[in-house]
């Protein structure tokens, strides 16, 4: 099994990669393989709503003069996918947020190849606007039909210097908790790969234009 990380924070070992870490640090013990994937800092253009990621099924975006489909196969080929990402005006910070747009649209638009994958969110904070951001990457794993790994609390770690998510004894505790309960939500599915998942619905589209 294996799970890619997703570090949204401009800064490559920061506070919300060392989130990440602890969380992978634990899925590693059970045996699963983990990376992370540093995007919070590239020149990632946002989604222009072209759709043509659905005309072409390739798996890919059209946007082709940045790094984001060199990211797709690794999230693609992964069981589990956690998001990380710093907070910005109690927010996901900007390049992070236009990876998420274009990632996810051309997965559903391929097919929805993030589905009953495994998914979790993490925060790093210096003080608020933790929850709202939490809040808002849950907000892609849940329309992606992602099944979400859970811990003790809320996927949130407190620090503004890059070393101080290490003095956050309970946020360290948040993420051990959360890679133990991924690691065990993944275990399950491969248990259970015998049991046909549930038929993709034909999604209904609607509008309140009259």
């Amino acid at each position: 099994m294996k799970v890619t990380a997703i570090n949204g924070s401009p800064h490559a070992k920061g506070n919300t990669w060392f989130a990440l870490k602890t969380a992978g640090d634990v899925l590693v013990r059970e045996g699963v393989d983990f990376q992370i994937i540093h995007v919070g800092n590239k020149n990632v253009h946002g989604c222009i709503s072209c759709r043509q990621c659905a005309k072409n099924q390739d798996d890919k975006c059209s946007i082709r003069h940045d790094e984001l489909n060199n990211f797709l196969p690794l999230v693609k080929d992964a069981d589990g996918i956690i998001l990380g990402a710093p907070v910005y005006y109690s927010g996901i910070a900007g390049i992070m947020k236009c990876f998420l747009d274009r990632l996810f649209y051309v997965s559903g638009a391929n097919g929805n190849w993030m589905r009953h994958k495994v998914g979790a969110a993490v925060t790093a904070v210096r003080r608020s606007g933790g929850s709202s951001t939490l809040d808002s990457l849950y907000h892609y794993l849940t329309i992606s039909e992602m099944i979400v790994a859970t811990s003790n609390y809320w996927g949130i770690i407190h620090g503004q210097k890059e070393e101080e998510a290490a003095q956050d004894a309970e946020g360290i505790q948040t993420m051990q908790v959360l890679g133990a309960n991924m690691a065990w939500l993944l275990a399950l599915k491969q248990a259970a790969a015998h049991i046909a998942p549930p038929p993709k619905a034909t999604k209904i589209a609607t509008n309140f234009i009259r």
